[in-house]
Parts: structure tokens; sequence; C-alpha cells
């Protein structure tokens, strides 16, 4: 199995990961808020399973299916921390739609963000970068 493809399952067990710690209460503060930012609901839940699916089916169909996974995926999630960033919303979650631009702090906007950037901007080297140069795991 080739790195593409191992990225897809480090994926699909990240993601699988944030939704299952959302549902501890040691990661929550007093007024609910993960990790003290902000409050995870069912469409983040649901946005954040879809995607971990989404790259697990990708990694096991085939290493152009998890190549066509990180080139739509991290444009798309890297774009959506940017207007988070910006609007202190998201669009993929429907958060601009539903809560519209949010007065957050600007440290709250870049915290809250961050994994979505980082996330995003690491699926978008992968997909465009690493794919391009064909890498292989050992056997």
């Amino acid at each position: 199995m080739d790195r593409l493809r191992l990225f897809g399952w480090a994926y699909f067990l990240m993601f699988v990961a944030v939704v299952l710690v959302g549902y501890v209460p040691g990661f929550h503060d007093a007024e609910g808020n993960l990790f003290g930012l902000f409050k995870l609901d069912f469409y983040d839940d649901s946005l954040h399973l879809a995607s971990g699916i989404w790259a697990g089916v990708a990694a096991w169909r085939s290493r152009e299916a998890a190549r066509i996974y990180f080139r739509i995926f991290g444009p798309l999630y890297f774009l959506d921390g940017v207007l988070g960033l910006i609007t202190g919303s998201g669009y993929l979650d429907g958060g601009i739609f539903l809560y519209g631009p949010l007065d957050l702090s600007m440290t709250v906007r870049f915290f809250a963000n961050l994994p979505h950037l980082l996330i995003g901007g690491f699926a978008i080297w992968v997909g465009y970068r690493h794919a391009a140069q064909g890498r292989a795991v050992p056997a």
C-alpha cells in the first residue's frame, strides 16, 4: 500500500477521533465548549464523520480514489478554515448560513480554524504534490 492510501486511512482515523472526542466530558469547559474554544453540534459531527468515511472509502478503493479525495477535500476544507478565520463561521457545516458571522475574538477564530487550515493545507499537499511524486511505502 502506498503512502497516499495510508494518508487516507490516517484521515479516516483522525476524523472518527474528532467526533468521539466531542463526546468525552473531560474535554469540555463549564459552558460546554470543546477545549474551551467552541461548541461542536450535529452539523459539525456529521461533516467530520462524512469526511472520515469518505477518506476511508477512498483509501480502501484505490490510490486514484485517495488522490481525488485529497484534491477535492483539501481546498474545500482549507477555504472553510479561511472563511472561519474571517467571519467566525464556516460553510461546510452550514455555520455561515445558520448563524451568520460570529462576534468572536481573533484568538478564538485562529485556534478554532487552525485545524481546518492545517488539515486542509496538508491534504492539498498530499493530493497535488505528494500524489504527483508517486511515492510508495517499501514492502
